[in-house]
């Protein structure tokens, strides 16, 4: 499909016919259809790449390995290992060489008591907890900015909520004992860099420490109760839930608490930054003007029916997703068949705990036979709300919160 293709203005289908050809059927609420939004039926250009061993999820790259999950794959309360996308910045660690015996976390820098703990250590030292957390990609969306941005092109399944398991990170900085110069954490994987450097690191990242001492920031060994897939960071990783998932070490080995932001692999330049101001689309911004992206956006997904489903008009269809908005809180979710031009409440559930996302499911029906959308949008507790394109283009095309939709063919 071409460029041209992907950008039909809503005046060429309203009078070029062009519906009718490709469809066969009307589309009823076509004068609603939002400038710069084209129908699904012409925007998709379907998946491209391979599936490999997480079944039914979509490679975006092999070198690192990069999966992604199909919205209707996330239907699940929460997400099971073998469902959950994959974002790697370097190679995966060869795990034969080590066990969960010999695995050891250090953790050192500004804290009073440096600690060297093996796996065997956090589990019987430390109190365990269990949560649902959800944990998205800073770039989850990036294929939908225009201009495109490079990286991994995201549509919207870069995001999971798995039942983790492990222990407080809060509680093993309180034994290593943090001293009045601790300011920030660096976090260390065993993943080698893309050119088998040693010299290099594939990806370290930080947070401030009032975010590594959140009881919900957790170091975990398993999803679901069983070990975590080593895709995901067998034998022990970090999870920073609401934030970007570059902050969750994968194969965990050492966290250095510095006395300043920490500047390690992926943390300067442009990477998982936006620009201090809105910037119009295309433009170069100078790297001191870009700032480290924090608590992710509010976002939604519809996760039942598939889009592509043909219904019968006038008869009732479930449709159901999963909401969430990084650090806050979901207050409502509404859903639209006339492209937005008006809306219907959805049923909201409570989280499971805080950094949960939240069900939501809602009973439409259409009235007459044609093309619809179902669209969804979730509003957060301060009042902010999805937009139905792509909002603040930024140079690496991270927190794009657009609302996301279904194509339905009513009968």
């Amino acid at each position: 499909m071409t460029s041209n293709q992907l950008n039909l203005s809503r005046r060429s289908l309203l009078t070029g016919g062009v519906w009718v050809a490709a469809l066969g059927v009307p589309i009823p609420f076509l004068n609603n259809l939002p400038d710069g939004v084209t129908p699904i039926a012409f925007a998709q250009s379907g998946s491209s790449g391979s599936r490999l061993d997480k079944p039914g999820l979509t490679i975006l790259s092999e070198r690192p390995i990069n999966f992604e999950t199909p919205a209707y794959l996330l239907d699940d309360e929460t997400t099971p290992g073998h469902k959950m996308f994959v974002r790697n910045n370097g190679h995966l660690p060869d795990l034969t060489s080590f066990s969960d015996e010999s695995w050891m976390l250090d953790v050192d820098g500004e804290v009073e008591n440096p600690l060297s703990l093996s796996i065997a250590d956090l589990k019987s030292e430390f109190e365990h907890v269990t949560l649902a957390l959800q944990m998205e990609c800073g770039g989850n969306g990036r294929r939908y900015f225009s201009p495109g941005a490079s990286g991994n092109q995201w549509s919207f399944g870069a995001v999971a909520c798995p039942s983790w398991t492990g222990i407080r990170l809060a509680d093993v900085l309180e034994r290593a004992g943090l001293k009045s110069s601790a300011v920030y954490t660096a976090h260390y994987g065993a993943d080698p860099h893309l050119t088998y450097d040693g010299t290099k690191t594939a990806i370290s990242r930080g947070v401030p420490i009032e975010k590594a001492l959140d009881p919900y920031t957790i170091i975990a060994w398993a999803i679901d109760g069983e070990n975590m897939p080593e895709l995901n960071g067998h034998p022990l990783r970090l999870v920073v839930p609401g934030w970007p998932g570059s902050c969750s070490q994968k194969w965990l080995t050492r966290i250095w608490v510095r006395d300043r932001v920490h500047d390690g692999a992926k943390m300067g330049g442009q990477s998982y930054r936006v620009p201090r101001y809105p910037v119009p689309p295309g433009i170069a911004v100078p790297d001191e003007d870009m700032e480290i992206i924090e608590s992710m956006p509010v976002k939604s997904i519809i996760t039942f029916p598939e889009t592509g489903v043909r219904r019968p008009a006038r008869s009732p269809l479930e449709v159901r997703g999963h909401a969430w908005a990084g650090d806050k809180g979901v207050t409502s979710l509404d859903v639209s068949i006339d492209f937005g031009a008006t809306w219907q409440s959805a049923r909201l559930s409570e989280p499971a705990n805080k950094y949960a996302w939240q069900r939501w499911g809602a009973e439409i029906s259409f009235p007459k036979a044609g093309y619809f959308e179902v669209w969804a949008r979730a509003t957060d507790e301060t009042g902010m709300t999805q937009p139905p394109v792509p909002p603040g283009w930024n140079p690496r095309g991270y927190l794009n919160n657009m609302q996301h939709r279904i194509a339905v063919l009513a009968t």
